[in-house]
């Protein structure tokens, strides 16, 4: 879900922006993980953030990916796999996230997981390429700032290009 179809780092980085009266951009982060790219004494306030209970409530939607999920799900079964575990409190947020944004998709087809290995799928679309080292479908990394200089057999630069996977034409 997120950085494929809600956009995390740029909720963070406004809000380090605005905390911290700076001008990170998502450029500034490309190739890196926020971390990377932070101070070290501020790396408590980026978890901060990232654990608060609003974080994950008001996240913008990926470009397209309403239009094109839309479109895959007239043909396909579609299921959306969060690593939730990682931060609890989202939970709910997320949920209510993907109710508002997506909803011509089944609640019943949201996955909240720790290990995305679980799913029995043909394609997992992912931004963390760890989640196809035991998936048996086909992995699809989805271009993110921390994965831009990643190598992939089979990578996606944004919605347009899933689309164009799925439905060549």
């Amino acid at each position: 879900m997120d950085e494929v179809l809600a956009d995390a780092l740029g909720e963070l980085i406004r809000r380090y922006n605005q905390e911290f009266e700076e001008h990170l951009t998502v450029a500034d982060m490309w190739g890196h993980w926020m971390v990377e790219v932070l101070p070290p004494s501020r790396h408590d306030r980026l978890m901060a953030y990232l654990h608060a209970d609003d974080f994950f409530d008001d996240l913008a939607v990926i470009p397209e990916s309403q239009r094109v999920l839309e479109r895959l799900s007239r043909r396909f079964e579609i299921f959306v796999a969060t690593a939730a575990m990682e931060f609890p409190k989202s939970f709910g947020p997320k949920y209510r996230w993907l109710q508002r944004h997506f909803p011509f998709l089944s609640p019943s087809h949201f996955v909240f997981c720790g290990d995305k290995s679980i799913l029995r799928a043909d394609y997992l679309i992912d931004d963390m390429p760890r989640h196809f080292e035991r998936f048996h479908g086909t992995g699809v990394l989805f271009t993110a700032a921390h994965n831009a200089r990643l190598q992939a057999p089979l990578r996606v630069k944004d919605w347009l290009e899933v689309e164009e996977l799925f439905f060549p034409d």
